[in-house]
């Protein structure tokens, strides 16, 4: 049976994984290919897959960040808390940076075809990469800490 401690970090490992596992699709795969589809149509699928992503990735955020800084708090290195922080870190990020950006995407008043359009998708993928980023790098903390624990 797993102690608490190593249930938190298995817990914050694997939310931080799934989380990053997703930014980096969205960044690789999925937004190329809304943006192959053309500008209007892009725009068009983007609403509904980003709430469908909101709803998925800021529980994933919340828990990993509170199972790592739980794990911390019950005895695991420091490291834990760094890469949970780093993870948790997206939500404020999303909420200053990218929130103006993903509110004129949604505005009613925006033609889906114009170049504008075409510009607001553009950033928003580079604004997800730069979330993205931090997801990854809170990943390879976490699962350097549960391969080669480091005293506390």
């Amino acid at each position: 049976m797993l102690s608490l401690q190593t249930s938190l970090e298995v817990v914050a490992t694997l939310a931080c994984a799934i989380f990053a596992g997703a930014a980096l699709y969205i960044n690789l795969v999925e937004h190329p290919a809304r943006m192959s589809c053309g500008t209007e149509l892009a725009v068009t699928q983007w609403a509904p897959s980003y709430e469908r992503a909101t709803r998925m990735q800021v529980p994933l955020a919340a828990v990993s960040f509170a199972s790592a800084a739980g794990a911390w708090l019950a005895g695991s290195s420091a490291w834990w808390l760094v890469g949970g922080l780093l993870l948790a870190l997206n939500i404020p990020f999303t909420l200053a940076v990218i929130m103006p950006v993903n509110r004129r995407i949604h505005s009613p008043d925006l033609d889906r075809r114009s170049e504008e359009a075409r510009r607001l998708l553009q950033r928003w993928n580079r604004l997800h990469a730069v979330r993205t980023m931090p997801s990854v790098v809170a990943l390879v903390i976490l699962l350097l800490n549960a391969i080669v624990p480091t005293p506390a």
